[in-house]
């Protein structure tokens, strides 16, 4: 399974059996944590939270990435599609409002098997598909059907602040066409009684420090090339960490004149179905603790 690895973008061609790739990711994946986890847009977690699966091994590098101590290694065991199945379906009987897998692209094909297996042993909550958007659209139709909420990441437009950033200038030459499969597949999104999210797409974008010009590249985009009901998640959780501590202005918080400067910008575009963010969930302690445990 995946010799001569073209799963993403990178099209590393390594074979995934015997040796890792860009992504630094076996064929299998490493679960770094499965949990009830409280910190998703409120119809994602809702009141009980939701149940995300950790997977290590990222094909973007990120120099601000909060999770780089499993993007870049391995943390605790590693799944096949029937463990990852089981996972989902524990998940689902702790009360997660859904299954969130986060950072999955390197492991599609696995995931695929994982998903219908547990949909044929009774998972009934919604599958969240959880990504930076670096994705192929080959590997991303593999899900059709099967993914019911996508929370695909839109970084950039620019490529030089792409290559600068996340070590890829052609960033969006693939994420703009992968959200739009995304958007195909599932639609707008579409919230249950309660106010929880059971199907669509919700579009997240990262506010970086010293980079609001981006910023509304990014939203310009949406604007011209979505439904303006489109769901759109503008974030502002921004904490410096890994290279970026060293990095300026990636070596500071996002200053509140800042992102007031892009919720202006959203709303004046139209894209008024949008999540905004307090300032103080800049905050470390909502990132997880990655210790290989799956409550």
């Amino acid at each position: 399974m995946q010799e001569g690895c073209v799963l993403c973008p990178r099209k590393c061609g390594v074979d995934r059996n015997i040796q890792r790739g860009a992504c630094n990711a076996p064929c299998f994946p490493y679960v770094a944590k499965a949990a009830l986890h409280m910190w998703e847009e409120p119809c994602i977690s809702g009141k009980r939270g939701s149940g995300a699966i950790f997977f290590c091994g990222c094909n973007l590098k990120c120099v601000f990435c909060q999770n780089y101590d499993i993007s870049n290694g391995s943390v605790g065991k590693m799944y096949d599609a029937e463990g990852i199945a089981e996972l989902m379906l524990r998940l689902q009987g702790k009360g997660a409002h859904n299954v969130n897998l986060v950072s999955p692209a390197p492991f599609v094909p696995v995931l695929a098997d994982a998903i219908r297996a547990a949909k044929n042993r009774g998972l009934s909550i919604p599958v969240v598909y959880n990504t930076n958007s670096y994705e192929t659209l080959e590997a991303l139709r593999m899900l059709d059907g099967l993914v019911d909420i996508y929370l695909p990441d839109l970084k950039y437009v620019s490529g030089a602040v792409s290559k600068k950033y996340s070590g890829t200038e052609n960033y969006f030459e693939y994420a703009a066409p992968a959200v739009q499969e995304m958007f195909r597949q599932t639609g707008l999104l579409e919230l249950d009684g309660d106010g929880l999210a059971n199907k669509g797409v919700i579009i997240r974008h990262l506010v970086l420090p010293g980079s609001v010009d981006e910023t509304r590249r990014v939203l310009k985009y949406i604007a011209e090339n979505f439904p303006k009901n489109i769901t759109v998640s503008l974030m502002s959780q921004y904490v410096p960490c890994y290279k970026a501590e060293k990095m300026p202005p990636l070596n500071r918080k996002l200053l509140r004149r800042e992102y007031e400067r892009a919720v202006d910008y959203c709303l004046s575009l139209g894209l008024e179905n949008a999540f905004i963010q307090k300032m103080d969930s800049a905050k470390r302690e909502y990132t997880p603790v990655f210790d290989g445990k799956c409550d």
